[in-house]
Parts: structure tokens; sequence; C-alpha cells
């Protein structure tokens, strides 16, 4: 059921749609790429932020400028034995941040990688309270002029088709980024599937909806269409690593398969059991991780867990149901 701010927004932004649809979805992107508050939603977050606070506290913090925020970077270097492997840009998703990201950092450190995560703009401790593809772009793009280059970029949830756009060049004015390899987690495949959940959420019109998808030629140079992944990564024959669960209740499965489908250099592996929030951490999911990059992907293979890994799996409550809303974080 909708709440009483979701009613009062779609009744809003249907009388503005009477008067005039392109101001409508102008009003809808503002509200749809504004980001909320950085303080923890629930006790369940409040404790993970905590468990993470020494371990983030223990990263080498760097802050850079890009049009409206000032992003913040989380370097974790491997111990000087160990130092040599190679250098991973870990994007989150969408009301996430890189104290979530924690458990994949130390696992590619310990492997001798460098981590640097990123916070993305109105995330963590970054300041902006704009967040849209875009704009995650020149973040990365931000994070790549100091730091890297990288040899690889992990993505989780909305993080994915970021560090696809980075690598793709799809941002006009923004460099293309591109690395040897991309690993993508419960990652969105089409991003004109989340302007339509969007749309639906808001109460848009069709010509409301047009107004609102045609807000991206503005920020991006290009038009929705474009950011879809065939159209993105056709001609990119980058090894790519895409884990998801097929028990994902907020990206489904099919976005995974969509990515598998761009050729034998992507290699798609099914987390499942670890819905779209815990993949991230998931010791199966982080090993995997470290292992691609040490190995390169297999040719088109589908992967499943280890039986140890599935006990491990079932030993965790199921997420609980989300409705019909699905969120990008």
């Amino acid at each position: 059921m909708a709440s009483l701010v979701e009613k009062v927004t779609r009744a809003l932004l249907g009388l503005v749609a009477a008067q005039s649809p392109d101001r409508a979805g102008e009003m809808a992107f503002w509200l749809f790429t504004r980001t909320r508050s950085t303080k923890p939603q629930s006790d369940k977050e409040r404790k993970a932020l905590e468990l993470a606070r020494a371990r983030m506290d223990e990263s080498e913090t760097v802050r850079l400028v890009i049009p409206g925020s000032v992003i913040a970077t989380h370097v974790f270097r491997p111990d000087p034995c160990r130092a040599g492997g190679q250098k991973v840009l870990l994007v989150h998703g969408y009301r996430s941040r890189s104290d979530h990201m924690i458990a994949l950092a130390d696992a590619l450190v310990a492997a001798g990688h460098t981590a640097v995560c990123l916070d993305l703009p109105g995330h963590g401790a970054s300041t902006g309270r704009t967040l849209h593809l875009g704009k995650a772009v020149e973040a990365i793009d931000a994070a790549w002029r100091q730091h890297g280059p990288f040899d690889a970029f992990v993505g989780h949830s909305f993080g994915g088709p970021s560090v696809m756009a980075a690598a793709a060049g799809s941002i006009l004015h923004v460099p293309q980024r591109r690395p040897d390899r991309i690993v993508t987690i419960a990652a969105p495949s089409d991003m004109a599937d989340v302007f339509r959940w969007a749309g639906r959420l808001l109460g848009l019109g069709a010509a409301a909806q047009r107004a609102f998808e045609r807000q991206v030629l503005r920020f991006a140079g290009r038009p929705l269409s474009e950011f879809q992944v065939e159209r993105m990564m056709h001609d990119l024959p980058i090894r790519t690593l895409v884990i998801h669960a097929e028990d994902d209740k907020e990206v489904a499965f099919a976005n995974a398969e969509a990515i598998a489908r761009l050729g034998p250099h992507v290699r798609l592996m099914k987390a499942n059991g670890f819905g779209h929030r815990r993949i991230v951490a998931a010791p199966p999911v982080t090993q995997a991780v470290v292992e691609f990059l040490q190995q390169g992907a297999g040719a088109g293979e589908i992967v499943g867990l280890p039986l140890p890994c599935e006990r491990e799996a079932n030993r965790v409550a199921p997420p609980a149901e989300q409705g019909s809303k699905r969120r990008l974080a």
C-alpha cells in the first residue's frame, strides 16, 4: 500500500502533468535522483556500520571534487610483503556505501590486491544530494584519475551499470575508463527498466513518462535507450564475471542472464541463497571475485556454488519479501 507521501507526490505530479508533461517529467527526475539521508535507516544497518567502523578507520580516505559533490574514496592496501597485486575499484549501489563492501575489500587485500572503495555522491562519507548514472561515472572518473588506472571494476547493484557505463565511455562528457576486467554483482542490465519502475511508482502518465526519460539525454548526451548492456558493451570484450542470486527479489536474475549473453568473455555465477544485499559479503562470492582476478573468466560458463557453500547459504534465513517495490542498493 502506498504511503501518504507517495500518494501526495503522485497527486501533485498528476496536477503538474495536466498543465505541462515536460515540467512533470523534470520534477519526477529531480525526485528520482534526490539522495536520502546517509543516517542508518534501521537498527540492522546501524549495527552493520558499527561493525565496519574500525576497519573503515584503518583505510586511507582521500576526498575528491566533482561538480556538486565532494566524494570520498577509501584505500585498503595489502601488507608490503604481499603487495604487487592488482588495483581494484569497488562501487556500491543506491542507498548503500563503502562500509558494506568491507568483506570484499578485505578478501582482495588478503590476496595481495589494493582495493579502493568509492562512496558515490550523496552516500557514505560523500557530500551531494543528487545521484544518477552521469554523477556515478563522474565519480568513477575522479577515482581513476587519483588512484588509477584500475585493473578491475567491481559494481554491486546500481554500481554494476555505473562501472559498465564508465568502461564504455557512455557519458559523453566523461573520458572512457576501461579496466581489464569487470565484476557485476546483483546488477540491473537495462536502465530503461529502472525508469519504467520509477515512473509507475510516481504514477506518471505516458507523456510525463516520456519527458522523465528524456532527462537522461540532458545529463548523458545520449538517450535512455543507449543505457542497456547490449548497447553499451557490445563491442567491448572485457572479461566479465556476473554474480547474481536467483532468489534476488529486488533485481531479477534475468538481468544477469542478459549480461551473460554478451559473449564467451562473460562468466555467470549463481549465488543462490544470498538475495540482493547479503550477496556482496558472502564468502563464496568474495572468493569467486578473488579467483576471477587471478585466473580470468571462463568461456560463458554458468557455475553453481560448491556444495559446502550451498549448505552455508541455506543456514541463512531468506530475505523478507520486499513486496511490489524494487529498490536498487
